[in-house]
């Protein structure tokens, strides 16, 4: 984490398509990969997961961040969602918070063929990029993945982005 003097935050007038963006929920999953130099990670709310014949994950990830810079054609990844107790985790990995010795101390994980998984995740994914990265969409810069491995753990409340904070959903819908 970097202390700047400046301001970090926009000013002026609100930006619209984060105002459209901020009101509808997002999950909040930890994508990672193991490199060579060890593991890399990043926070993602922005990603969706097609079902088909392959399924597809698409996410959104700062193109500055570790694991964008570990990513090309052929990499896997793991992707794990989290559950209303990470909200700290997730601070952590989107380097928001601090993280002595590392955001990879914190919680508890699993390595898999695709990447460190969350041993407490609501559920995970391992997937394989089919294509290098370098397209963008908007700021970020797009990934796509074909799905290779699934696991969904039991129904837990589980945390969610909104309107530019986290929040615990509930493990069923209600009414």
């Amino acid at each position: 984490m970097t202390i700047s003097g400046e301001f970090p935050f926009p000013t002026g007038e609100p930006n619209p398509v984060r105002q459209f963006r901020g009101r509808m929920p997002a999950p909040v999953s930890i994508w990672t990969a193991t490199t060579p130099s060890g593991a890399a990670g990043w926070t993602v709310s922005s990603f969706l997961v097609g079902d088909g014949s392959p399924a597809m994950v698409v996410g959104l990830l700062d193109e500055d961040s570790d694991l964008a810079t570990a990513l090309s054609s052929g990499s896997s990844l793991a992707v794990s969602l989290l559950g209303g107790q990470h909200r700290a985790l997730a601070d952590a990995f989107a380097r928001l918070a601090p993280a002595p010795g590392g955001a990879f101390r914190q919680g508890s994980w699993t390595d898999t063929a695709w990447g460190p998984v969350l041993s407490d995740a609501a559920g995970w994914l391992g997937a394989r990029l089919t294509e290098e990265p370098g397209q963008h969409a908007g700021w970020a810069l797009l990934v796509l993945a074909e799905v290779e491995h699934v696991e969904v753990g039991p129904p837990a409340p589980m945390l969610a982005h909104f309107r530019g904070r986290y929040s615990r959903f509930p493990a069923e819908p209600t009414g």
